[in-house]
């Protein structure tokens, strides 16, 4: 380790994560791993801070679950800021282990009534055998095809997709294989998707509750954190079949400057980022036109990287049309308790208590914005006021007019898009405008990639963490790939800084497979079940004379083993046999 030094490109939570490993696993100094990030801010898309001239800003969340291998494996060994002698993940599980996350109601209509999805998916026998086609089918006949091509209003039209698309914000246009690779990995939480009991939350928002206990970690054991320096490309020596990072480029306090490597030290890249260029607007004013667009440069970094070698990647497969890529969110924070009735009546809970609140996002199914919302436990910031609430709310469909405002909400300035909040959950017509205006502050962020992961695909669009050849470089982050994980996680981003920190130091140590319960028959046929709202796939119809070989093929199985785990998972029924 005496002449390595390790560079890393940005500091968001795959960054700040390799950094951590280097330090724990690699053993090395602190002094010799730089962080070089264009803002002046750690975190990344993981932020949550309070700005003096708008109000608190979230751009968005994280759900998490119990089977994170990486990222559990990470914050075991990272020190929680508040309880001295515990980790990161001990707060975590103590959390939600006494208050543990459900939704009282997942959805409303007609301005705050519950559309009462009563944990029904709503799909005919024609959407259950798409999805099962779906998840059968082999990831390379996905490459480019969009989840339109392999569904149609069978799945558009069910509670199920409701569920889906505004949980995970998928669009109709976005890659069936990204689709795919979410149902096989959250297989084992199709049951807890009408209510969010499968989802797990931090106590604060994500900056503070993890981005803030690593940064401090990797302070202590002598990290250089260098902000204020965007850099611009790494260029490469080809020689002998090897890729060899030989420099960095870049531009610090907007002078540019170089940073030469030998083939010993390291480089790590983030490439890509889902809230690159978002655009800030406040109260009064939309996020377009002159507002502030807050940019690090990273997508053309990308294309300077990938421009050297096809094995970088092809950045443009995500970043080419913010048609499809964009949506939008907001920030509403509450100043004193006019608003908190309505909030009271649709999520079943005190806001202020200190506990679970909406349990996960709530959606007005008939928003033309197809809007969302949710408030997690408050205060969401350590210095929050007590008596404020913050309410994170986003729309999918940002170009259209909404229902009160009639206005698209990428046109919205924050009181506009709190009139529209505050129309769909039940305020009085004649009050918005008031409530709007005196009774909260909203911050809007338009966010032109937020889903550029998603968009379709084909292989090598992704570069490996590691590409073929290279020696002391890899990609880190959303846009890296590693097998059978999924985007848009800090589970992703954990694990690529993992195996690429593993990779290029030859660590001794496995990194955890990703949850295996898509082999599980277990879990498989209590999803096939509860996808069908409690029926038998074994009653689904099949055509002409395959229905009459169901009964003696059961016949065969009974007495065994399989028979007892067909009925234990209600799958095999009295009258079948």
């Amino acid at each position: 380790m005496e002449n390595k030094n390790a560079y890393i490109v940005g500091s968001g939570l795959a960054s700040l994560a390799a950094a951590c490993f280097l330090v724990r696993d690699g053993q090395m100094p602190g002094s010799q791993i730089h962080i070089l990030e264009a803002m002046d801010i750690a975190g990344g898309a993981c932020d949550g801070i309070y700005d003096a001239t708008r109000g608190y800003i979230m751009r968005g969340g994280r759900e998490m679950e119990n089977h994170f291998e990486c990222l559990w494996d990470l914050f075991h060994s990272i020190p929680s800021l508040e309880k001295p002698g515990a980790s990161v993940l001990d707060e975590f599980y103590w959390l939600n282990k006494h208050d543990p996350n459900y939704s009282l109601c997942r959805a409303t209509v007609n301005r705050g009534e519950d559309a009462h999805t009563d944990g029904k998916f709503n799909l005919s026998q024609k959407g259950c055998m798409e999805i099962m086609k779906l998840f059968l089918t082999k990831d390379e006949d996905l490459y480019d095809k969009t989840i339109e091509d392999v569904f149609d209003d069978e799945v558009f039209n069910s509670t199920f997709w409701l569920y889906w698309r505004t949980m995970f914000a998928f669009e109709n246009w976005h890659s069936a294989l990204e689709m795919k690779l979410y149902f096989q990995r959250f297989i084992h939480h199709i049951a807890g998707l009408p209510d969010f009991s499968a989802l797990k939350f931090t106590k604060y928002n994500q900056y503070e509750s993890l981005i803030l206990p690593m940064q401090k970690y990797l302070e202590a054991a002598g990290v250089d954190f260098r902000f204020n320096t965007e850099v611009t490309n790494v260029v490469f020596e080809f020689k002998d079949g090897k890729k060899i990072a030989s420099a960095i480029e870049c531009k610090v306090n907007g002078k540019e400057e170089g940073i030469l490597l030998t083939e010993n030290d390291l480089v790590f890249v983030t490439n890509g980022s889902c809230t690159e260029g978002t655009i800030y607007g406040d109260q009064n004013h939309a996020p377009n036109g002159d507002a502030e667009v807050r940019t690090s440069g990273c997508w053309n970094l990308w294309k300077n990287i990938a421009k050297q070698d096809p094995s970088f990647g092809h950045p443009e497969k995500f970043c080419s049309d913010i048609s499809k890529t964009n949506w939008e969110s907001a920030t509403i924070t509450t100043l004193d308790e006019k608003i908190i009735p309505y909030i009271t009546n649709i999520c079943k809970r005190d806001p202020r208590s200190g506990n679970v609140v909406t349990g996960g996002i709530v959606s007005c199914r008939d928003s033309k914005w197809l809007l969302s919302w949710t408030i997690n436990r408050q205060g969401q910031f350590k210095e929050q006021d007590p008596e404020k609430v913050c309410v994170w709310v986003y729309g999918l469909f940002t170009e259209v007019p909404g229902d009160y405002v009639k206005k698209p909400m990428k046109d919205c300035t924050g009181k506009e898009i709190t009139e529209e909040w505050l129309y769909h959950i039940g305020v009085p017509v004649e009050q918005i405008p008031e409530l709007a205006e005196n009774s909260a502050v909203c911050v809007p962020t338009m966010m032109p990639y937020i889903t550029a992961f998603f968009m379709p695909r084909t292989k090598g669009d992704r570069p490996a963490v590691i590409p073929d050849g290279c020696v002391n470089f890899a990609f880190l982050g959303q846009f890296a790939d590693t097998p059978r994980d999924t985007v848009f996680t800090t589970e992703y981003s954990v694990r690529t800084a993992m195996e690429a920190v593993y990779g290029l130091l030859g660590v001794d140590r496995g990194v955890p497979e990703v949850w295996g319960s898509v082999y599980d028959i277990r879990e498989l046929l209590d999803s096939s079940v509860k996808l069908m709202d409690g029926k038998s796939p074994l009653e689904i119809q099949l055509p002409g004379p395959l229905n009459g070989l169901k009964k003696p093929l059961l016949r065969i199985i009974k007495g065994t083993v399989i028979e007892k785990i067909l009925r234990d998972h209600d799958v095999l029924k009295d009258y079948m046999l």
